[in-house]
């Protein structure tokens, strides 16, 4: 390899170097707790995307406008486990249901099974997880999960079966009782809530450290380069004879 300014080589290599070490460091166990720099990182941006995705008490609000409004569905559920569970749930709360032929039959007030669904996902987004274990009278390991897992998919496949029905509204409705209730219940269960403004530096932090590590590397393959005469310029303007 031909070399033409070993000082600026010198320099991109020390800058290819450093930024190695660091990004090994990354994957070590080293930052606190018991994952990596990347773990650590994914926490933190957990915890804040759950304290700002507390949507639950604007649906329950919805799904109280539906009470006394008594839908029959009949929703297609490949999973025979989930829809043996997803007839409890709606016997639970007060719908008759029945599982046959691949698909989970039920008839009922839509307003009061869809607080009852709510209610599950509002105790699992605040780690009430056992609460949910207790209403059910289940023992089985991570069944509050399975609980609202069978919840999602029995109301998932309604919407489609309500629309049909011309019942717009309600299948609206069920679809948000699914994204933002359901969901940040299940996905966010047992992660610590924390608000954005209590974590600007680090947050900060992160977001220069991104900047500037990037920038590190750019650098670093930039004068390795221009060591060996690859740099970036104007090119010469030939003079005429």
């Amino acid at each position: 390899m031909l070399i033409t300014n070993q000082k600026l080589f010198n320099k991109g290599l020390m800058l290819m170097a450093s930024f190695l070490c660091i990004f090994v460091s990354l994957f070590l166990p080293i930052w606190g707790g018991h994952g990596n720099g990347l773990d650590a990182a994914d926490n933190m941006f957990n915890r804040l995307s759950k304290g700002s995705s507390y949507f639950i008490p604007g649906v329950q609000k919805q799904a109280l406008e539906l009470t006394g409004k008594s839908v029959t569905v009949t929703a297609k559920v490949k999973d025979a486990a989930l829809a043996g569970r997803a007839v409890q749930n709606l016997v639970k709360a007060g719908a008759t249901a029945e599982f046959k032929d691949g698909a989970v039959t039920y008839s009922g007030d839509l307003g009061t099974i869809l607080t009852a669904a709510l209610a599950d996902a509002d105790d699992l987004f605040n780690d009430r997880g056992q609460a949910v274990l207790d209403r059910y009278g289940m023992t089985e390991k991570n069944g509050e999960k399975t609980i609202a897992k069978a919840w999602w998919v029995v109301f998932d496949a309604s919407v489609k079966e309500l629309q049909k029905q011309k019942l717009i509204q309600e299948a609206k409705v069920v679809g948000q009782v699914n994204k933002r209730g359901l969901e940040p219940g299940y996905n966010f269960y047992g992660i610590a809530s924390e608000k954005v403004l209590d974590n600007v530096l680090p947050l900060v932090g992160l977001l220069v450290f991104y900047v500037v590590y990037t920038m590190w590397y750019g650098y670093a393959i930039f004068d390795m380069f221009g060591g060996i005469g690859l740099g970036m310029g104007k090119p010469k303007v030939k003079s005429e004879a």
